[in-house]
């Protein structure tokens, strides 16, 4: 029996242009029905997949991993196809990072890509720990879904499934590498007020494909799911021209010639200011293993803050582990009991970490929609 209302995958037929549209991580087609509503009554087909492990129950998701994400995701991309000639991929925030693995494979196929709070890293310290917690604490409690809009209807699992969201580390990871990848016209739009993804996700995509045309929009209204927010209308109609434009060849690929040609032109610009005599005080190759001192500045490391029940329980593991070490090659035992305190002292720390860690990713997270 599923938990969340409405999340079955759909398909909204229209005319021979057709749009892939992804949902996020823990979510389901819900969260974007009316993004897809607005699109197919612009006149296009627009498919919804439910993504495996996803609109059924949160202990379902953990059974899976992202390749199993991307497998629904190409299934209904080749169905949709055996109807639509030209068709355009969007994805919402995970939903985004799995349309940009489908365009890095298949890019030659698609027409254009639509982004909507897209998810391709995130930084908190608290995510190095999953793949020791994961086999500890199956799923942790999400937050509310961050939307502007007051009493949103949730679409989504009220846990975060652990074992699941270690494993879109590694999609994250992929996704990340490949950005050059990607050469298709490209739509990037972001919320200024995002709790869940952080908009410098938006910034790296935008600074690292390999696209020439790149419109960006930005929505200062809504939080994370803009498709259920104050700014739905725009999205759709932001999505809707950026579509047409495409289709009218206003916005092109990136051509590969043109993209060759002007490399060279900047290479001959580069060799042009510099001398090729031997005679001359310096060479070509001389100035390119030259060392940039000034540009050169060692970076300062900036230390971690701990906070004191962390170095409690860093300091319990520290010191049962030189208790144990000190007993098995010196024989030392202070209280005649053998290794048993510094196993005992191991496992309070362990824990104690975990704990303060899970409590922490508990409290701060702000949505339930990746």
């Amino acid at each position: 029996m599923a938990d969340i209302e409405n999340s079955e995958s759909f398909t909204l037929p229209g005319g021979k242009v057709g749009v892939l549209m992804i949902h996020g991580f823990t979510g389901s087609p819900a969260t974007v029905a009316p993004w897809a509503h607005g699109l197919a009554q612009a006149g296009y087909t627009v498919s919804v997949p439910c993504l495996a492990g996803h609109g059924t129950r949160w202990e379902d998701l953990n059974e899976t991993v992202w390749s199993d994400w991307y497998a629904s995701v190409e299934s209904a991309y080749l169905e949709l196809r055996k109807s639509c000639d030209r068709i355009f991929i969007a994805g919402f925030s995970v939903g985004g990072a799995l349309a940009l693995k489908l365009t890095q494979i298949r890019g030659s196929e698609i027409e254009g890509l639509i982004l909507l709070n897209a998810s391709i890293f995130d930084e908190r310290k608290s995510y190095l720990l999953l793949p020791m917690m994961k086999h500890i604490i199956p799923s942790l409690k999400s937050g509310a879904m961050d939307v502007n809009k007051p009493y949103p209807t949730r679409h989504s699992y009220g846990r975060l499934p652990l074992k699941a969201l270690d494993s879109l580390r590694s999609l994250w990871d992929s996704v990340e590498r490949d950005l050059y990848l990607i050469s298709t016209p490209l739509m990037v739009s972001y919320s200024v007020n995002d709790h869940v993804v952080d908009p410098r996700n938006s910034e790296t995509i935008i600074d690292n494909v390999y696209s020439s045309d790149i419109r960006e929009v930005i929505f200062e209204r809504s939080f994370h799911n803009v498709a259920l927010d104050y700014e739905a209308d725009i999205l759709i109609e932001e999505s809707a021209e950026f579509i047409q434009d495409v289709l009218t060849g206003e916005i092109a690929r990136t051509d590969d010639q043109d993209e060759r040609e002007l490399i060279d032109a900047e290479f001959e610009a580069i060799v042009s200011g510099l001398s090729l005599d031997e005679s001359a005080p310096t060479t070509y190759l001389d100035e390119l293993d030259r060392p940039q001192a000034d540009d050169f500045h060692v970076p300062n490391p900036v230390l971690p803050q701990l906070s004191e029940s962390n170095r409690i329980a860093l300091g319990l593991l520290a010191g049962g582990s030189l208790a144990i070490v000190l007993f098995i090659f010196t024989g030392f035992d202070l209280f005649g009991t053998g290794a048993w305190p510094g196993v005992i002292a191991i496992v309070v720390g362990l824990g104690r970490l975990i704990w303060n860690t899970a409590r922490r990713i508990d409290e701060g997270d702000d949505g339930a929609v990746f």
